[in-house]
């Protein structure tokens, strides 16, 4: 794709579709090349439908000269390759299922070529989902455009990878552990992780799985983009009741809360009591609020402020673990019991609550969702005088490489720690199923990209995005990365 072109944003080029300065089969054909040209190298998209999307960018073409329109026709874009898409294998890395191909597509993806979008194909994901390391044994690794040597992100990592390479400008991702907004913040992208329940997860289900109308626990899917408005243009394709709820609701989100930062209150966390943070990451926080201050109505830095971030925590971890304890195997099972009991009964680590989850039974897990019914009034009245919440969505830049098994540590201001324990920044608001809006605000020494969260009230998704453009308006918002000569066709 010519790179005036191939880091347009989704609206840009909607409007030069719209004006005929360009064809869908224009986008799509420049899309390919750039994906032929320069993904060797990184390999984010993974799984390629490109006949199929030059013959589908033709129809969009077609119907543009009858007159049709829709919100995103003739777009080329791809998504995550955990989500069903017919036609096209999903895995999510499993050799197994390397194959497995699904008859229909996922609710989310269906309502993507319902509005016109050309899918080209998918994006690479960690093994089952379960990492910020984007690599498995299917489609082996994806390198982060910014420096190949390291990680993307995950579990959307290769979705953030393809949109910082200019492939695509809209990508399609999920988040349970900060899966959209960690390779939002490690690539320099923007991603939304949307009010629990907004967007269907219908059709985002291990291969093999039933594509059954299903209420989430913790786990959404979300718009992955370079700019908030690209954000609210996918959220609007795909956001929406499902299934059985289809039939007596409707979607009405609100408005944002603000239209300039002059009126936004804005809460800046930089400290979490059992979360570390870098030392670069956390000089990027005090430095955007020192920014932001002079520009808003009201600017906190207060975390104490907040519903109890230590036992919020814990509970999350607990309810996370949960979840992927009803997939794990009977060894996966015993192997956790054994660390379990081997820990000392006042062992308060994350790790620990994280095992504990791995056992809970029912009657655990109904006390835990108590305490998160809590958290969410808790958070409600919170909000009654804040509209944003701040946060880093992860200690540092993007990682190297590290295929090690888990439990990983990574190296943080010269002291070793638990890479899981990060879940806790994604779990500020996962936990109690707000919005979050990840968007870049700097770089690292080395040239990294830094990205921040934006949290709001529950079904206020548009007020995190707002905020989102807001920023980028004030301060910049997304940059092309550098590519090295390593990802660059061979001369």
């Amino acid at each position: 794709m010519p790179e005036d072109l191939a880091y347009r944003t989704a609206t840009g080029l909607l409007a030069l579709l719209e004006s005929g300065t360009v064809s869908s089969l224009d986008l799509t054909r420049a899309a390919i090349a750039r994906i032929e040209a320069l993904d060797g190298a990184i390999n984010a998209v993974v799984l390629r439908r490109f006949e199929a999307a030059l013959a589908e960018a033709a129809a969009a073409d077609a119907a543009r000269r009858r007159g049709e329109r829709a919100p995103l026709l003739g777009l080329p874009m791809t998504v995550k390759e955990s989500f069903n898409l017919a036609g096209l294998p999903t895995s999510w890395g499993l050799p197994s299922h390397r194959d497995w191909r699904p008859a229909e597509d996922a609710a989310a993806v269906a309502r993507l070529r319902a509005a016109g979008a050309v899918i080209l194909g998918k994006t690479n994901v960690p093994f089952m989902l379960d990492d910020w390391q984007s690599f498995n044994p299917v489609y082996g690794t994806t390198g982060n455009p910014w420096d190949l040597g390291r990680t993307p992100g995950g579990s959307s990592g290769g979705s953030a990878a393809a949109l910082a390479a200019g492939f695509v400008p809209l990508e399609l991702g999920t988040d349970i552990g900060g899966s959209l907004r960690v390779p939002a913040h490690f690539c320099g992208v923007l991603a939304h992780a949307p009010s629990l329940g907004l967007v269907p997860v219908r059709g985002h289900v291990p291969p093999g799985v039933p594509a059954i109308p299903r209420e989430s626990d913790l786990m959404v899917a979300g718009p992955m983009a370079r700019s908030a408005a690209d954000l609210s243009l996918l959220l609007d394709v795909i956001a929406g009741p499902d299934g059985p709820q289809a039939a007596g609701y409707r979607l009405a989100l609100p408005p944002p809360r603000f239209e300039s930062l002059a009126e936004c209150r804005v809460l800046v966390v930089t400290e979490h009591p059992l979360v570390p943070l870098g030392r670069e990451v956390a000089a990027a926080v005090e430095g955007f609020a020192d920014r932001l201050a002079p520009k808003v109505k009201r600017l906190g830095r207060d975390a104490g402020l907040l519903p109890d971030l230590s036992t919020g925590a814990r509970v999350y971890m607990r309810l996370l673990s949960a979840g992927f304890a009803a997939d794990a195997s009977a060894e996966v099972l015993s192997r956790s019991r054994a660390a379990v009991a081997a820990m000392a009964a006042e062992d308060d680590s994350l790790r620990a609550h994280s095992l504990r989850g791995l056992l809970m039974d029912h009657g655990e897990w109904i006390r835990a969702d108590r305490i998160r019914t809590g958290f969410r009034h808790r958070w409600s009245v919170f909000f009654r005088d804040w509209d944003v919440v701040v946060a880093p969505a992860f200690a540092l830049p993007a990682l190297p490489h590290d295929h090690s098994p888990a439990p990983r540590m990574c190296e943080i201001d010269g002291t070793l720690c638990r890479e899981g324990d990060q879940l806790g920044w994604a779990g500020i608001s996962t936990m109690p199923g707000l919005p979050s809006t990840a968007f870049p605000v700097g770089r690292s020494a080395a040239g990294l990209p830094i990205g921040l969260q934006a949290i709001g009230p529950f079904l206020e998704d548009r007020t995190t995005i707002a905020f989102a453009g807001l920023v980028a308006q004030a301060f910049g918002g997304f940059a092309p990365p550098p590519l090295s000569s390593a990802a660059m066709p061979a001369s």
